[in-house]
């Protein structure tokens, strides 16, 4: 998958107002939550440097780790799709740095320009559709028959 930094620069060339002007550099520290299944989606990242794992809760078990993400990755998709609860937990499993972003003010800046809008929907879209994946493909290697989990595609 290509790097999600183009998240970024979804905006054309010659427009006023870019998100990366919207974001701030943060550090999170190895064993925090960025997030939890469940809350108020209001804000993403772009990590800079280390790893952020994704997990999702399963009843009767210990959360399900479904993918691990590191530089140039989104973290946080749920800010783009009513009703922006998060459907996955994040936690830094090292150092991480990021940019952040606030959700509310990404968004308004993508409804103030349709093409822009348009080609970051696209890509959240394309990032969510890779975890679907990666989410099916890592709850069959835990919990399915033997192998289920290789398949190639949805």
């Amino acid at each position: 998958m290509a790097s999600t930094t183009t998240l970024t620069t979804a905006f054309p060339a010659g427009r006023s107002v870019r998100p990366t002007r919207l974001g701030r550099t943060v550090s999170v520290e190895a064993g925090a939550r960025l997030c939890e299944e469940g809350g108020r989606a209001d804000r993403f990242w772009i990590i800079r440097t280390g790893t952020v794992t994704l997990d999702l809760r399963v009843p009767g078990r210990r959360a399900a780790v479904i993918e691990s993400l590191g530089h140039g990755e989104l973290a946080g998709c749920s800010w783009h799709f009513p009703p922006q609860r998060w459907r996955l937990a994040g936690e830094a499993l090292s150092p991480v740095r990021a940019w952040e972003f606030d959700a509310d003010a990404v968004r308004e800046l993508c409804a103030g320009d349709a093409e822009s809008g348009g080609a970051v929907a696209a890509r959240v879209g394309g990032v969510v559709a890779h975890r679907l994946h990666a989410a099916r493909v890592r709850l069959l290697d835990l919990y399915g028959p033997r192998g289920s989990g290789s398949g190639s595609g949805l």
